[in-house]
């Protein structure tokens, strides 16, 4: 371990090198920790605070200024490390203070001899600060020229651009500095993933080539038939079925041809072969007619041989057996079966009359189910311009509304006169529009009628829509509105009704729910519409 002053060359800067061998790997001077632990003495000073910089115990340190003696400790003369201060006020190193206590048995003072007592031995942390805040130029140097104290050393390194640094990439192993770092990742790095240009897959640069000539789905590959077309690898197998250099077993191999050519040479051998195929053929179907034949032969003769046993049992069983009476039956039953065949036909006409008969009654039943849905309608509606509409099972039906399935219920119609208008009210009991969720919305709807020929248009009356006070009291909520003629609404209805018209906040949850308010009860509302028939003209 040395201490070097710089040449007289160095620019009179007085540089010096320390080497720091001896150093432990964590030394407790450059080491943030929350316990001072000191083997030496039990101080009680004010611990030093401690540094973030932490020294590697086999680089060198080029300091800025020369090396004060001060700073140096008394036993290996080199920078102190975690300094100690005798009772004799001599500074050392904290490892070399316990190698004294180690070698001797009463250690003592290399300078003056004086005996080290270790009640008098504390750490010397106001030298310590000052040798922290000695400058030292960086490691990096001449790429780096920075000059920083020694305790802000590490700091340094974790931004200085000339240190090197590990690269990002997975499996990369190269240091680089770090002021090359960016432009190494994206362009000069190894294990950086670049684009197939094949099948457009992120693939490492290292494994490019091989994934391109083995593994690439897209790559183009010539054809192992060598027929000079270049195909994706994907479509080789596809190819291959229609290859002309592909190999290929004559047409008629199961004739008897064993020719094996390249599909594109086959048709020249089929026209070349064309008398041979057809020999070949005519051979095979006269071995198969001899084959017809003689299983034919044989299976005649079998049946011969088995009609003569049978005529001759049959004989047998009618020298010993009267069969008249079993002839008669069978006859018997031959006129049964005739005659249920006939009742089974009269059946089937019987069944399409029947269904022609069942399609009469649906379609009667269905007019019979319209004209009594019409009656209730009439019995129900109203001619004189006024609608009280009873709203029953309000919970269940707002529920309905809240989740989607019924957003908006209608009334039932109700005319002006018995020639008039044919309105209805709609009205959203979860609130539309500006109300949705806080209010319920009532709509006025003018509906296409019988009269609509003869009827003024647009609808231009006044029309109130009116909530239900069930108390009694009359408080009851009502909005009035004239019919604007410029408005889609109230124009002659095109199809079966308009779009409706009226008050999306027609009346607030919190009043129509409240306790204390009578607008719902027994789970009922009632809700009334009044048409204005002032100036209208009655057919």
């Amino acid at each position: 371990m040395q201490i070097l002053r710089a040449p007289d060359g160095c620019g009179g800067l007085g540089i010096c090198t320390l080497n720091f061998p001896l150093l432990p790997p964590s030394p407790e001077w450059l080491i943030p920790r929350t316990k001072e632990v000191s083997p030496v003495v039990s101080s009680a000073r004010t611990p030093a605070t401690p540094s973030p910089w932490t020294l590697s115990p086999t680089r060198s340190t080029w300091f800025v200024e020369p090396l004060e003696e001060r700073y140096k400790c008394a036993l290996c003369h080199s920078v102190l490390h975690n300094p100690h201060q005798t009772g004799c006020g001599h500074r050392f190193c904290q490892h070399c203070i316990l190698s004294l206590r180690e070698l001797n048995a009463v250690p003592l003072c290399p300078v003056d001899k004086e005996v080290i007592k270790s009640q008098e031995v504390f750490k010397d942390n106001c030298c310590k600060r000052e040798v922290l805040n000695l400058y030292v130029y960086c490691k990096n140097a001449p790429g780096c020229n920075a000059k920083i104290i020694l305790g802000r050393y590490q700091d340094h390194l974790q931004h200085c651009p000339f240190q090197a640094v590990q690269c990002s990439n997975e499996d990369c192993q190269e240091p680089v500095l770090r002021k090359d770092l960016k432009e190494h990742v994206s362009t000069s790095c190894q294990f950086r993933e670049e684009r197939c240009l094949y099948c457009k897959k992120d693939v490492v640069v290292i494994h490019l080539q091989n994934h391109e000539e083995n593994l690439c789905p897209e790559y183009p590959v010539p054809c192992p038939n060598k027929c000079s077309q270049i195909i994706p690898r994907t479509e080789v197998d596809e190819h291959l079925t229609v290859c002309p250099e592909a190999e290929q077993d004559c047409p008629f191999k199961h004739y008897g041809c064993t020719v094996k050519d390249k599909r594109g040479s086959l048709q020249e051998h089929e026209h070349s072969a064309l008398r041979d195929h057809m020999l070949l053929v005519l051979e095979k179907n006269l071995q198969l007619e001899e084959q017809v034949l003689a299983n034919h032969i044989d299976k005649s003769a079998w049946l011969e041989a088995q009609v003569r046993q049978l005529l001759q049992m049959a004989n047998q069983q009618q020298n010993k057996f009267d069969l008249r009476p079993l002839v008669e039956a069978i006859d018997t039953v031959k006129q049964k079966i005739t005659l249920l065949e006939t009742n089974d036909q009269r059946l089937v006409v019987l069944e399409g009359e029947t269904n022609k008969h069942d399609a009469h009654i649906n379609i009667h039943k269905a007019q019979l189910n319209k004209n009594e849905e019409r009656f209730k309608l009439l019995e129900g509606a109203c001619y004189n311009g006024k609608l009280i509409w009873k709203v029953t099972d309000y919970k269940m039906k707002k529920r309905e509304a809240l989740d989607g399935h019924t957003v908006s219920i209608f009334s039932q119609p109700f005319y002006t006169s018995r020639c008039g208008y044919r309105l209805c009210a709609r009205a959203y009991l979860n609130g539309d529009g500006s109300g949705k969720g806080t209010h319920l919305s009532l709509y006025f709807v003018v509906m296409r009628g019988e009269f609509d020929s003869l009827l003024q248009w647009p609808f231009r009356q006044r029309v109130t829509l009116m909530l239900l006070d069930q108390s009694g009291k009359k408080n009851h909520i009502m909005e009035t509105f004239k019919a604007d003629p410029s408005s889609s609404s109230f124009k002659r209805p095109d199809g079966e009704m308009n779009i409706a018209s009226g008050c999306p906040r027609f009346v607030a949850h919190s009043t129509l729910e409240n306790a204390k308010n009578t607008y719902i009860k027994d789970d009922t509302v009632f809700l009334k519409v009044a048409v204005d028939l002032t100036d209208l003209e009655d057919l």
